[in-house]
């Protein structure tokens, strides 16, 4: 591995960052899980871009799967730049970002609040105009990242996301499940993912596919591939890949799959087989089938799975990107912060 990087050494600390972010969060997650059952939201929007808007994927599978309450995702332009006036009175609102600093996040959580809705901030950054705006400020305590590819924040971001549904629901098995998690981050940081850098070092372009709570992750992955390998990767859902894509997915075409133990694993191994029978070249991890390499991972709860995938997924980026002849710290074009507007 590439030890050296920014990246790989941020990406390393997750499992810290994670025992730390439980700890320290626990009341005050407690606290607004009981206030949600006390009056459950009619709807929850979620607001993000870029990993942060990964994030809050996985937050809408997760919210959607263990509560009543619908799910969707905010347009920020809608108040940033159109000046929409949603109704937004029973709602809660979650912001997600690292800086907390983006004007169109930051116009959206206002526009949302003045229209009643209860805003509840998720950031990395404890005295940002996010964090003061929100009717409940909650910390990531991910510490400082100075790669541009977000590793540690996002891995923080998915587990307190868990924690936030878990102290809501009060799902004892999730609770239990997430307090496991710190150790599994360091042993999913230890797996070893070389065969994919050897099949992909001389790739152009790829599909990452997953399905459910999985999702997030491959459109975090496709992201980081980009951003640190300059591969042109796109993340699809597994019952999407058929309507259009799979055109694309001819002899020797990459596909990096993740499948988690869940209702979604034998539709992943179906369509992993399908690939492969293409002449694909297939990558597929939380899964094992005949003709397809298989990546390590380890086995968890469902909603868990995907937290442990990316972290094991971070480390072969890192060194994909060194063997690509690329600096995964600075990638071309790219700021820590995006000011949006």
């Amino acid at each position: 591995m590439s030890a050296t990087t920014r990246m790989f050494r941020e990406a390393a600390e997750a499992p810290r960052v994670v025992g730390t972010q439980l700890e320290r969060n626990a009341a005050l997650l407690a606290e607004l899980g009981a206030r949600l059952r006390a009056a459950p939201p009619r709807a929850v929007v979620t607001c993000a871009r870029g990993s942060s808007d990964h994030a809050a994927t996985f937050a809408r599978y997760l919210i959607e799967a263990h509560t009543t309450s619908l799910t969707s995702s905010a347009a920020p332009s809608l108040s940033s730049l159109y000046d929409a006036n949603t109704d937004m009175r029973g709602v809660l609102f979650v912001t997600i970002s690292q800086s907390g600093q983006s004007p169109d996040l930051l116009a959206a959580t206002e526009l949302a609040r003045t229209n009643g809705a209860f805003t509840v901030a998720l950031c990395n950054t404890p005295d940002s105009p996010l964090m003061q705006l929100a009717d409940v400020a909650v910390p990531l305590h991910a510490g400082a990242e100075t790669s541009v590819a977000a590793t540690k924040s996002y891995i923080a971001t998915l587990s307190c996301v868990t924690q936030l549904v878990a102290s809501w629901t009060q799902q004892l098995d999730l609770s239990a499940a997430l307090a496991k998690l710190p150790v599994q981050l360091e042993r999913a940081r230890q797996c070893d993912w070389s065969a994919a850098v050897a099949a992909l070092s001389d790739a152009s372009s790829l599909f990452v596919v997953a399905r459910g709570f999985g999702l997030a992750v491959a459109q975090e992955a496709a992201l980081k591939l980009k951003e640190t390998c300059g591969l042109h990767a796109e993340a699809f859902s597994s019952a999407e890949i058929k309507h259009g894509p799979m055109a694309l997915v001819r002899e020797d075409f990459p596909v990096l799959m993740f499948a988690q133990d869940d209702e979604t694993r034998a539709g992943i191994e179906h369509l992993a087989a399908e690939f492969a029978a293409r002449g694909a070249r297939v990558l597929l991890a939380g899964a094992r089938i005949a003709g397809v390499r298989s990546l390590p991972g380890l086995v968890a709860h469902p909603v868990i799975e995907p937290i442990l995938t990316i972290q094991s997924f971070y480390s072969m980026a890192n060194d994909l990107s060194v063997a690509r002849g690329l600096d995964p710290d600075r990638p071309p074009h790219l700021n820590k912060v995006t000011e949006t507007v």
